[in-house]
């Protein structure tokens, strides 16, 4: 099942980013690009998800049938 994360990403001064949730508590990525800090928080969202489902229900949102995703792209 697929579900709707929203994340925040920030360029720190370092030049790295960090993504962070406040859907999901402990979410926590960092990377060298921005595509390389969504597949790292998808991988920890993911283990997030899979830990708390055994102990818990998570209330995340469903994804609607249209909704706006900003694409990133590298030329």
């Amino acid at each position: 099942m697929e579900q709707l994360i929203k994340l925040h990403i920030e360029k720190l001064p370092e030049g790295v980013y960090l993504a962070t949730s406040d859907d999901i508590q402990g979410l926590i990525a960092q990377g060298r690009t921005v595509v390389e800090t969504l597949e790292i928080a998808r991988d920890v969202a993911r283990k997030l998800i899979e830990a708390r489902t055994e102990r818990e229900k998570m209330s995340l949102k469903q994804i609607p049938d249209i909704f706006d995703y900003p694409l990133v792209v590298s030329h």
